[in-house]
């Protein structure tokens, strides 16, 4: 019921993350404690959620459950077949809310938006090359006209 109401009444005291589940908090907090229950039968391997070590097992078993429709390619997990999806459909969901540029995954995106906030108009020399490029990329401007500029 609490996901109606937006109540998170577990509170992460060492960060602030609040939970609506105390299942979700409780496996949270193995993060701050390092705390790993969940151990490989295999090779030993230990991880903090029950999910990490389905995924890890399939190493193991060599089992490929997700299966793409289009090329028949198998995944182990089914993030990883979206975002082969993704690029066989080029979908691009993730879009910069400044520029309108889109990107097929979520962390090239906040790469981008990073990007955009941190470049500096004023002093673009002390600026990565990385960061010099997008900038042009949006002002059409060549780098010389940055470094003559920069003071």
């Amino acid at each position: 019921m609490r996901i109606h109401t937006g109540e998170s009444p577990f509170t992460c005291q060492q960060c602030g993350k609040s939970f609506d589940n105390l299942g979700n908090f409780k496996a949270h907090m193995r993060i701050h404690t390092g705390e790993k229950p969940y151990t490989c039968p295999q090779c030993g391997k230990s991880f903090n959620q029950d999910g990490n070590l389905k995924v890890h097992m399939t190493i193991h078993t060599g089992e490929n459950p997700f299966t793409c429709q289009q090329c028949g390619k198998s995944f182990t997990q089914k993030g990883i077949l979206n975002k082969h999806n993704r690029i066989q459909t080029r979908e691009k969901p993730y879009t910069c809310p400044q520029f309108g540029k889109s990107f097929d995954q979520c962390g090239n995106c906040k790469i981008h938006i990073k990007t955009c906030t941190e470049v500096s108009p004023f002093n673009v020399e002390k600026a990565s090359t990385v960061k010099l490029y997008h900038k042009q990329v949006h002002t059409g401007a060549s780098t010389f006209t940055f470094q003559q500029c920069a003071n």
